[in-house]
């Protein structure tokens, strides 16, 4: 098994040196996974920030031939849950397809002051046989 760890420059760069972007594992007989580490974004509100990490979602995949709909896990940190709503209107507008499996938690605090929410996903991409998403 192969593992590469990445920080794509087309995406944006990790907010401290210590830690990476992306690890993509190659598959046994074709297709990877890629880990994507927990992403936030500077905005004046819950929805400004999720609308960031959800770009930068789109351009670390990117850079790995991988679109939002190869998501197959994405994990959520609110630092309020009764906002979930918020967070929720934005990701119907990313993810239009059927939705990958979630797990979404309330935290006291996130490692910047000002970041409400925090995202990390899993994507699946297919071996070179083209199978199924």
């Amino acid at each position: 098994m192969q593992i590469t760890l990445d920080n794509p420059p087309s995406a944006p760069a990790p907010l401290s040196p210590y830690y990476t972007q992306v690890a993509r594992v190659e598959l046994p007989g074709g297709g990877a996974l890629l880990q994507l580490s927990g992403q936030v974004a500077e905005g004046p509100d819950l929805a400004a920030q999720s609308r960031g990490i959800f770009e930068a979602l789109v351009a670390l995949l990117a850079a790995h031939g991988a679109t939002l709909a190869d998501l197959i896990n994405i994990r959520t940190y609110l630092t309020d849950i009764d906002r979930l709503h918020e967070y929720g209107a934005v990701r119907r507008e990313y993810l239009t397809e059927t939705p990958p499996t979630s797990t979404t938690v309330e935290v006291s605090k996130l490692f910047l002051p000002w970041a409400l929410i925090e995202v990390e996903a899993v994507a699946a991409l297919p071996g070179a046989q083209g199978a199924d998403r």
